[in-house]
């Protein structure tokens, strides 16, 4: 048996706050009182959570950590997590499941920029929407989403899975321009609408459509490679997340393959009989 901590927001902070660090499993060392005591970034100054969240304790199967509030104004909930659950009942603010290797984190509303960025494990779910290079790398690093799961329920920003290199994403809404920019590897499924420029410099990797079918641009070219077993297998997969990915069993993609202009190998499958938006 394990714990579980409520931590219980009292008032919006006047500035940006920092959660990088706070993880189940290291809270589960702790208690209440002590967990009360852990100090945090607030702006340019630190702060005992205790000031910011009332902190209670109960007995779960999995370290858990639940935040009740709108954490619109704080950053890195769940970055570098290793274990154990999270959940968010509202909005979060930026890098989200960050650089995290394993565990659950839920996200009952929306998300800032940067969600899943790096991330090597793990499961993230966002209920709402997520901002700007959400799947993606590190302002200056060459590496973005390298595994686990991203689930998003509602739109993602610009820049989704930039640079991304293993993993699944799967976006119910539309998603921004450049979606896949630079992927190199990877599963990326979209319900909805993509922006402009998608696939942009695309290495390899995959780009599912169950929705309306995109434009195809120049670089990307039709294919008949038999891809039945394949297909098989991945629909399977992606399916089981529900939604408008639930029929994909029983409809067969056609196959583009590009970005030729950066000697790329990456598909897009765009499932036939996409239905209109």
């Amino acid at each position: 048996m394990s714990v579980r901590f409520n931590l219980r927001l009292r008032a919006q902070p006047a500035l940006r706050v920092e959660l990088a660090g706070l993880t189940p499993l290291a809270a589960a060392a702790g208690d209440a009182a002590e967990l009360s005591r852990t100090m945090v970034w607030h702006g340019n100054e630190r702060l005992a959570l205790g000031e910011l969240f009332d902190v209670a304790a109960s007995a779960a199967e999995v370290p858990t950590l639940v935040f009740e509030g709108d954490l619109a104004r704080f950053d890195g909930v769940g970055r570098g997590m290793d274990g154990g659950s999270i959940r968010v009942e509202g909005d979060a603010g930026d890098y989200v499941g960050a650089q995290m290797r394993a565990g659950d984190i839920v996200v009952a509303g929306n998300a800032g920029l940067l969600a899943a960025c790096e991330m090597a494990g793990g499961r993230l779910e966002v209920d709402g929407s997520v901002g700007d290079y959400a799947a993606g790398a590190l302002p200056g690093s060459m590496d973005g989403m390298c595994g686990g799961t991203l689930v998003v329920r509602g739109n993602a920003g610009a820049r989704c899975g930039d640079r991304m290199r293993r993993g699944t994403a799967l976006i119910h809404g539309d998603a921004g321009d450049f979606l896949a920019a630079r992927m190199v590897a990877g599963t990326i499924a979209l319900a909805g609408r993509c922006g402009a420029h998608c696939g942009y410099g695309m290495r390899r990797g995959t780009l599912v459509f169950a929705g309306a079918a995109p434009e195809v641009p120049a670089s990307f070219v039709p294919t008949a490679h038999d891809i039945r077993v394949f297909w098989a297998l991945l629909a399977r997969s992606l399916a089981y997340h529900g939604g408008p990915f639930a029929d994909l069993t029983v409809r067969m993609p056609r196959r583009f393959v590009g970005d030729l202009a950066a000697d790329g190998k990456g598909e897009w499958l765009v499932a036939v009989d996409a239905p209109s938006s």
